[in-house]
């Protein structure tokens, strides 16, 4: 994983990823190579643009979802699992981040600055 500007994180398979700060963790889409889904990028790593917009579900979100949900799933001492059931829905245009109103987190309904990728230990 590479830098890409201050925003993004190149990825090997012609995918790039951003930090989402509605679901504090990066989010990855492609936008290079012959496999689809594929975004349109304009290329600025410090003010990235995206189209269409980006969506992103995970269980019972997940359109055909059957049988257990990571909503009500616990670990080997009953704790809830670290994962959730969410949904994000934005439109990155220029370095920022519109989150549509289907989203499941705090950020619902907000247009923010996209943050920077957060820097890794080495």
């Amino acid at each position: 994983m590479s830098a890409l500007g201050s925003k993004l994180r190149q990825l090997e398979g012609g995918s790039v990823a951003f930090w989402c700060p509605g679901c504090d963790e990066a989010h990855m889409i492609r936008i290079d190579g012959s496999k689809r889904p594929r975004w349109s990028f304009n290329g600025n790593g410090d003010a990235p643009t995206f189209k269409p917009s980006v969506l992103l579900k995970t269980g019972h979100h997940v359109t055909g979802h059957t049988g257990d949900c990571w909503c009500s799933t616990t670990d080997e001492n009953d704790e809830p699992w670290p994962f959730g059931c969410v949904v994000c829905h934005s439109f990155v245009t220029d370095g920022r981040i519109q989150f549509l109103n289907d989203c499941t987190h705090a950020l619902a309904g907000q247009t923010v600055d996209l943050p920077d990728f957060p820097k890794t230990e080495a």
